[in-house]
């Protein structure tokens, strides 16, 4: 059979640009090279998109693509529907990439929050993970917790704060922020990784972590802090989602900075997490309908809190774009389940290009009826 042409997208214009790299490598050493014909094509810090040059092994390490970054032949997306394509922008003369799907593993902002989506689907290219709306959902974390809220499913209580309220009317922002017991945490309301997160223990930290978090969004939240067990689930498919077995978080530091996912090796995994059976289904249960919520399609994971003293589950958020690095959770969760790596990958493709042929079932023009004398009424 022929094989599939699939694009790697890489890097981006977000804070978490370097954690895409890795994420990245891992997922092109993951595709079967005996089904796949594979190219990744990147995307700079500044915005720019470009093909790298052949990478120096066979298998790549975050390293390599950002260096790969550096020298790449110029290249678009052109938004024409049929094109299927990413075009050269060097040299007319040689054709332009075609594609069969588009795997985006980008993560944060002008990447996992539908703007990339939305030109794909512009473009009508099939690709891996949740659309456009799905995407800006999941990106959100002020507005994913109020679909929570509506769907009846368990969250913190929580504020958000806009950077114009904060410069306008500080005080009341502070009065209102500590009307949540501490500790609590502060975080951008569009970025992922941990970035731009302060746990503040004590009142007189807020303020400083408020500045410290609009530094990478217009939005800030404040959240209660959650005294008990960081659990993960993440869930597969489109319109029937599943959700893998539970596993639980347990970082050598206070919570799951970006530190501690990223740059050092002390974080401990229980994959499963050691739960009752009905606790376990709970959770499963809680990811699928928050997925659903979202209006997820292809992946996502979802993280939780298991609070300590009363047993309570709290829903955290769902993103749409997890880790693929070799310590990620979203992976290792589905291969405790039974799903290994590269046929996961396999799997995000083939529900992708299922997407894509639902997509082709609905219209896009009408036929309208005409007037006398071929002229539509006003």
């Amino acid at each position: 059979m022929k094989k599939l042409r699939v694009g790697v997208l890489f890097g981006g214009r977000s804070a978490e640009h370097e954690v895409s790299l890795v994420s990245a490598a891992s997922v092109l050493r993951g595709l079967d090279p005996g089904k796949f014909e594979v190219t990744s094509v990147g995307i700079t810090k500044e915005g720019r998109w470009v093909l790298p040059r052949p990478l120096a092994s066979g298998e790549p390490t975050h390293a390599e693509l950002r260096r790969a970054l550096t020298d790449g032949q110029a290249v678009s997306l052109p938004a024409e529907p049929g094109a299927g394509a990413v075009a050269r922008r060097e040299s007319e003369a040689r054709s332009p990439l075609q594609f069969d799907v588009i795997f985006p593993v980008l993560h944060g902002t002008f990447g996992e929050d539908g703007t990339v989506q939305g030109l794909l689907e512009l473009a009508d290219i099939p690709y891996v993970g949740a659309g456009v709306l799905g995407s800006a959902l999941g990106m959100d974390k002020e507005v994913q917790k109020r679909l929570f809220l509506q769907a009846k499913l368990p969250v913190a209580k929580f504020v958000s704060v806009l950077r114009r309220e904060w410069e306008a009317e500080r005080g009341a922002v502070l009065q209102r922020a500590r009307s949540i017991r501490l500790p609590v945490f502060v975080k951008p309301a569009n970025l992922g990784s941990s970035v731009g997160i302060t746990k503040v223990r004590r009142a007189g930290e807020l303020e400083a972590a408020i500045e410290h978090a609009f530094e990478f969004d217009r939005k800030v939240l404040v959240e209660q802090g959650i005294a008990g067990r960081e659990i993960e689930v993440s869930v597969l498919g489109n319109d029937e989602p599943q959700a893998s077995l539970p596993g639980e978080v347990i970082p050598a530091r206070e919570f799951y900075d970006y530190t501690a996912k990223y740059l050092e090796d002390s974080t401990r995994f229980l994959v499963p997490a050691k739960l009752k059976p009905a606790v376990a289904r709970r959770f499963q249960e809680v990811a699928v309908a928050a997925f659903r919520a979202l209006d997820g399609a292809g992946m996502a994971r979802v993280d939780f809190l298991l609070e300590k003293r009363s047993g309570r589950i709290y829903l955290n958020e769902v993103n749409t774009i997890p880790g693929f690095t070799a310590i990620s959770m979203y992976p290792k969760l589905w291969e405790a389940s039974g799903l290994p790596y590269a046929r996961l990958l396999e799997r995000l493709i083939e529900l992708a290009l299922e997407r894509h042929r639902e997509k082709l079932r609905t219209r896009f023009s009408i036929e309208l009826p005409r007037q006398r004398g071929g002229v539509l009424k006003e």
